[in-house]
Order: structure tokens, then C-alpha cells, then sequence
């Protein structure tokens, strides 16, 4: 009997994703599925928050297996504990 070989479906990742602005140099934190894609899109100033300090750079990720702990640490870092450990990292 031959064994028939199944298919990979891709896996999906959650990403939380820090950007910096190259304008006033302010951080933003966010969280999605790809974060390339969101970095395109904030840039474009598709977002309130972010159009008014464009230009943006990717300057920090991390990987995530499910939304609710990307989220879950979206959250921490932008909290005072967060905030303080990125400026630790980031520096």
C-alpha cells in the first residue's frame, strides 16, 4: 500500500511589531499577522494615529502562535513595565 503524503497547510503566526517614527522619534505598538503588510500600510497613512508621524521604521518583533498572546503582549508593552523594558532593549 503507498502512503499518499499530505499537504502543509502554512502555518499562521502572530507578530506583535514596534515601529518608531523617523519624524519625532514616537513608538508605536501594534499586533497582526503580518506585520511587513502593516508597516506598508501605516506608512501610507492609513491609520489615525500613525499618519501624522510618517515616516515609519520597524524596529522590534516578536512571534506569536495564537492572536490572544500577541495581543496579551501588546498590551504589557504598552503598559509602564513595557514600555520601560523596551526602552531598555531598544536602546
Amino acid at each position: 500500500m503507498r502512503l499518499r503524503r499530505r499537504r502543509r497547510s502554512p502555518i499562521l503566526m502572530f507578530y506583535v511589531y514596534v515601529l518608531k517614527s523617523l519624524k519625532n522619534r514616537i513608538r508605536y505598538v501594534g499586533s497582526g499577522e503580518d506585520y511587513f503588510e502593516r508597516l506598508r500600510r501605516h506608512n501610507k497613512g492609513e491609520y489615525q494615529f500613525t499618519k501624522g508621524h510618517l515616516p515609519w521604521e520597524l524596529v522590534y518583533t516578536e512571534e506569536y502562535t495564537t492572536r490572544s498572546e500577541a495581543v496579551r503582549r501588546e498590551r504589557f508593552l504598552k503598559s509602564g513595565q513595557g514600555r520601560a523594558y523596551l526602552d531598555k532593549i531598544l536602546k
